[in-house]
Parts: structure tokens; sequence; C-alpha cells
């Protein structure tokens, strides 16, 4: 019988007061770099003198890393292993991992070895100066122009110019967050890349340091130009969280309003050329486009209002309030 490797549920894991730091770390067919990676990883976190667990999420491989995972897992103190049932993609990896992780600080890299685990101490460093959350900026990039750096500056101009968060990488996987600032975010789609955006709607202080980037060592590249379409979709959900999150209604109520409008001034038009001046208007296609343009206002005031109802509904049912506090300063704290 094959031997499975058993974990605790994330509610029984709920001693945080012992671990400052977690490294998690998105595995898939990359049964070749773990060895050295995890070695790696540890052997900074050793010297940093801070309690730290290395969390490494196997996302279905089918190379064997899930296996070497639960050999190593077994045979360290400091690595926790989640094996996923099957490929589910970066970010339910990542999302796991910050489940699980015990951390004050989480540390997030690629299983590929081309984040380099000794920029770990430098993005901790500056967590500790304030921010909430770092970002890697992978200055010298050793990737592909055509295939992998061109799509990623288009990206990364994308997703500044819509969220307003202006930093070179998106991309980059290696990237510190305070805990408070991932325990409520709920990830899904590609939103692994869009976390500084997330982080910035929660109203988190963000930050870009440069880190070194290797070239791949093992294996093939797990990212391509087929990825553009779905973050672009992601990048509109970013669009829509973020200007309109709490008053759903804002978009969809004004977009009805003008179009109603504009369908009930063309439908006056046509009556008065009816009514008043006697013209057949049956086969006209403006009459077609005025009855269009109302009853497509009318849809989206509802979709608005029903926005509405929803998104109050989802606040009120999961108690998560609509704003986020930094610090409470009292009388008492003031000397």
């Amino acid at each position: 019988m094959k031997e499975t490797l058993t974990l605790l549920s994330p509610k029984d894991n709920q001693n945080y007061s012992e671990v400052y730091l977690s490294v998690i770390v998105p595995i898939f067919n990359e049964v070749e770099s773990l060895p050295v990676l995890i070695a790696k990883i540890a052997d900074v976190l050793q010297e940093s003198k801070r309690s730290y667990e290395i969390i490494a999420v196997d996302d279905g491989s089918q190379d064997g890393s899930a296996e070497l995972l639960q050999k190593l897992a077994r045979s360290r103190h400091d690595l926790v292993a989640i094996i996923f049932r099957r490929n589910y993609g970066q970010t339910p990896a990542m999302a796991a991992g910050f489940q699980y992780a015990k951390g004050k600080i989480m540390i997030t890299l690629d299983g590929d070895l081309q984040n380099d685990p000794a920029d770990i101490p430098k993005l901790v460093a500056k967590v500790e100066e304030g921010y909430d959350l770092v970002s890697g900026w992978r200055k010298n990039r050793q990737d592909n122009r055509l295939t992998r750096l061109l799509p990623s500056k288009i990206a990364n101009w994308m997703i500044g110019g819509v969220t307003g968060v202006k930093l070179h990488d998106y991309g980059c996987s290696l990237k510190a967050y305070r805990r408070e600032v991932i325990s409520d975010m709920n990830l899904y789609g590609e939103l692994h890349r869009f976390l500084p955006a997330l982080a910035y709607i929660e109203g988190a202080k963000i930050t870009e340091i440069p880190v070194r980037h290797h070239a791949r060592r093992f294996g093939q590249s797990k990212y391509g130009l087929g990825r553009t379409f779905r973050v672009v979709m992601d990048l509109l959900t970013i669009f829509f969280l973020k200007k309109f999150l709490t008053r759903p209604m804002h978009i969809f109520g004004l977009g009805g309003l003008i179009l109603l409008i504009t369908g009930l001034l063309l439908g006056t038009y046509l009556t008065f050329l009816k009514l008043i001046i006697g013209l057949s208007i049956g086969h006209r296609p403006l009459l077609i486009l005025a009855v269009l343009l109302i009853l497509t206002g009318i849809q989206l005031l509802i979709s608005g209002l029903l926005a509405e109802l929803i998104m109050r509904t989802y606040h009120e049912s999961q108690k998560r309030p609509i704003y986020r506090v930094r610090q409470v300063v009292k009388p008492s704290d003031i000397k």
C-alpha cells in the first residue's frame, strides 16, 4: 500500500506564536530543483536566527515531486508538505500555503530556483521597517525576451494603470507579507499575481526592492503566452473590486440610467413624429434602437440593485468590515 502524508487541517494548526517566518513554495513538476531549493531556503533562514517553517505545496505534479516532497518532509523538522489531489494552479497552491502558514511574516517564491532564497532577509527587513507587503523586482531578468519579458512588461504596464499600484514586476513570486494583510483575502483564478493590488484595496503599505533572478537550471517553464487571456480577465475583476466593490450600483446604475434616458428621448422623438407630424415609424430602425436601449437600461438598473443586495448580504454574512484600521491611538498611549 502506498504511504501517504497526514497533515493537520488549518483549524488544528492555530499556534502562531512560535513561528516568525513562513516560506511558501508552490511546486509543480520540480523534482530536480526540490532538494537544492529546500536546502538553500533552510540555510538562509537558519542564519537569520529567527523561528521559521517551509511550506511546500505540490500542485498535482506528475514527475515524482510529490513523493520526494513527502520524503523530505518526514526527514526534516522545518518542512510542511501539502499534496494536492490534482493540478489546480498556482493561485490555489499559494492560497493553501497561506492557510496553513503560522508565521507573522510570510514569504512566497517559485520552486524552480530562479528566485534566490538569499534575498529573503532583505524582504523581511523591509517589512520590519513598517511595510505590509514587499514585492521583488527582477531587475536583471534571465528569461526569453519574446515569450516572457515582452508580455511581462505589457502586463505590468496594464496592471499598474488599472490598479494604480505602480510596480516594475507584478509577476515576481518573491514577495513578503504581514500575516494580517493576507489573513482575510480569498484568492481564485489567477489572482496571485494581483496580490499587491488586492492588498492596496485593503489599505496596505507597499514597496518594491530589486532581487536577483537566475536562469532556469532544470525542466521547462510553466508560463507562456496562453496565460495572457486569463490575466486580462482577472485584471477586469481587480478593476471592478477596486472601484465598485462596495457600491456596484454606481457602475450598473450609471450605465443603465444613460441607456434608459437615451431610449426615452428617442421614444419621445418618435412619438412626436407619429402623433404630431403624422409620419409612419413602424419600419424605422430608430424605433428598434429606442426599445432596445430602454429594455437594456432597465435590465442594468435591476442588475445593479441585485448586486447591491448580494454585496450587502456578503459583508453581513461574512462579518467582513468595509474598512481597515492600521492603528488606534488612545489618550493613555500619549505620554
